[in-house]
């Protein structure tokens, strides 16, 4: 063996050693009122949280959006970190009651804040390597992107949802990026990594974990809640292809970004695609026959969809962005 090589391997034995005594240290993030719980995939070596369905705020502490792990042979590999780096902690915490192997990975499924906070407890307190899309690099600070603006998303986090979020939260950029595909053979599991956007967000992907047939969605799925549409970056058109990718892969269990985690797969995946598809249909008659968005906002009937969470959050604004989304579409002469 090579003096480089020894030398090489002797740097990441040394990384994970100080990240594993970095974790035994507890930094002084806001602690949680909310236990983290995870729950395990039957019979397999993988976990997730299931986060509340609303929105972020105080009474769940920020804590809406979906993560899980694998645990592997070679260590762990944890996909998404959680809104605020408290839920971070925490998370890292529930991990090594589970394992004392090393986290090798954080995958993040896309750059929003309510599944990236997190990361700055994993990247401070261990040695996991954060791996996402590309176009995750363009989540800056003092950035402009036609995603989630990070600035503007960081300071309205440190005001509803302080103390978790504060002046000492940070935005953490990946360390590998991908762009359409790659697949991470850590010990005994293969995590296939699949670019999905732009879609929900610029930088969307999936993971597959094999042999197990178990599919983390991240936001391309949400299972039974009203997912966020109004972002600049959204293309509902994409969405649904990519929605009919997950299809194909035929997952036997699926942890969605958001929502309740299934070993019904599809109909996790027909609950977004349905939705989605019913807003175009609704936004797609007003455009074609120039109806302005409010009075076909008004006309259309959102009984079957207007008692699920986070409705009064986000169904008007991802009704408007599909409107002019297909408005664009109409206009470039494109097939909406």
């Amino acid at each position: 063996m090579s003096r480089a090589v020894l030398v090489a391997g002797l740097a990441v034995v040394l990384a994970m050693s100080a990240g594993q005594a970095n974790a035994d240290n507890a930094p002084s993030y806001a602690p949680l009122t909310i236990p983290l719980q995870l729950d395990q995939v039957p019979g397999k070596p993988i976990y997730y949280s299931v986060g509340n369905p609303g929105v972020p705020g105080k009474d769940n502490e920020g804590n809406t959006s979906n993560a899980g792990l694998v645990v592997t042979s070679d260590g762990v590999a944890v996909f998404d970190a959680l809104g605020t780096p408290s839920l971070g902690w925490a998370l890292l915490q529930e991990i090594r009651k589970i394992t004392d192997k090393p986290v090798r990975y954080v995958i993040a499924s896309h750059y929003h804040a309510d599944h990236i906070y997190g990361l700055q407890a994993f990247k401070d307190h261990s040695g996991a390597l954060i791996v996402a899309q590309e176009r995750a690099g363009e989540y800056k600070e003092n950035e402009e992107t036609a995603d989630e603006k990070a600035d503007q998303r960081l300071d309205q986090r440190r005001g509803v949802l302080f103390p978790w979020v504060d002046d000492k939260t940070r935005v953490v950029p990946p360390d590998i990026t991908f762009k359409e595909r790659k697949t991470i053979v850590l010990g005994d599991r293969r995590l296939t990594l699949l670019s999905a956007g732009p879609a929900h967000s610029s930088s969307d992907m999936m993971m597959m974990v094999e042999p197990d047939g178990v599919l983390f969605a991240g936001d391309i799925v949400q299972n039974s809640r009203i997912p966020f549409m109004n972002s600049d970056d959204v293309s509902t058109t994409h969405w649904l292809a990519a929605l009919s990718e997950v299809e194909k892969l035929q997952p036997k269990f699926i942890v969605p970004g958001h929502g309740k985690p299934s070993t019904e797969a599809a109909k996790a995946i027909a609950f977004t695609r349905d939705y989605i598809q019913y807003v175009r249909d609704a936004m797609t008659g007003a455009v074609q026959n120039w109806t302005d968005f409010d009075t076909a906002y008004a006309r259309t009937d959102w009984s079957k969809y207007k008692d699920m969470p986070a409705f009064a959050n986000n169904n008007r604004g991802n009704a408007y962005r599909i409107y002019l989304e297909l408005e664009q579409a109409q206009f470039n002469g494109d097939k909406p």
